[in-house]
């Protein structure tokens, strides 16, 4: 209704008196303009797409995975979700994997797995941004800050709301039985000696990976529930 009632010229000009002109000419100008969209499709035969009985039926598989505890900080492990799920996840052409963390005390999130800096900042940041309570007093074990919440440990607090940040659980896209979990490129230029410019250089590609991160200082064993479902 909004549309239709804009696209009349009589309206624009009732209650627009000045912009009538430029509004038009901004109107053609998006309308006319095309942007290219590249779509690469699983589906090799376009004839099946209405046919049902040529289409597979969904499969499922779930396996709960326990990571020992770990140092607070975030950790890769991809490496170990993969070799759990790796022989299921083989057998799906397409589909989605759903992975839950059961606690509320640490986090799933997908980084670049290359530089293990990347996880040190990460941990600074959020400790910046989420700063733990101080003791106020040296003989007790109950800490006071920023939080309501301060009759256990100075890291609770601070744990739950990284948590929350980050969050407890991913979705990631399977592709030919495999994690689609996407890259970034790396670019190395190398300089010749003595020389101010590039003699040649090289493209890496770099897998992102999921991270576990875990925010409390004395860590218990995390569990990851991994669902996979698709064709």
């Amino acid at each position: 209704m909004l549309i239709s009632w804009l696209n009349n010229e009589s309206n624009l000009s009732t209650y627009f008196p000045f912009q009538v002109e430029l509004m038009m000419q901004v109107s053609s100008i998006c309308l006319a303009a095309k942007v290219p969209v590249r779509v690469k499709s699983l589906q090799t035969n376009p004839a099946t797409i209405n046919d049902p009985t040529s289409i597979a039926a969904p499969k499922w598989s779930q396996k709960t995975i326990t990571f020992p505890p770990l140092k607070r900080g975030c950790h890769l492990v991809t490496s170990k979700i993969l070799k759990e799920v790796g022989q299921e996840l083989s057998g799906f052409k397409c589909g989605l994997a759903h992975l839950f963390l059961h606690h509320t005390s640490a986090s799933l999130t997908i980084n670049e797995n290359y530089d293990y800096d990347v996880r040190d900042d990460t941990e600074t940041f959020l400790n910046q941004i989420v700063p733990e309570a101080r003791p106020f007093c040296a003989m007790e074990a109950h800490y006071r800050g920023l939080f309501q919440k301060d009759n256990l440990r100075a890291d609770d607090m601070p744990a739950h709301i990284k948590s929350s940040m980050f969050g407890c659980a991913l979705t990631i896209p399977i592709t030919n039985g495999k994690l689609n979990i996407g890259t970034w490129q790396l670019g190395i230029l190398f300089f010749p000696a003595g020389m101010g410019f590039a003699k040649w250089g090289m493209r890496v590609q770099i897998v992102n990976g999921i991270w576990l991160c875990e925010h409390r200082d004395y860590p218990t064993p995390r569990t990851v529930v991994v669902t996979l479902n698709g064709i």
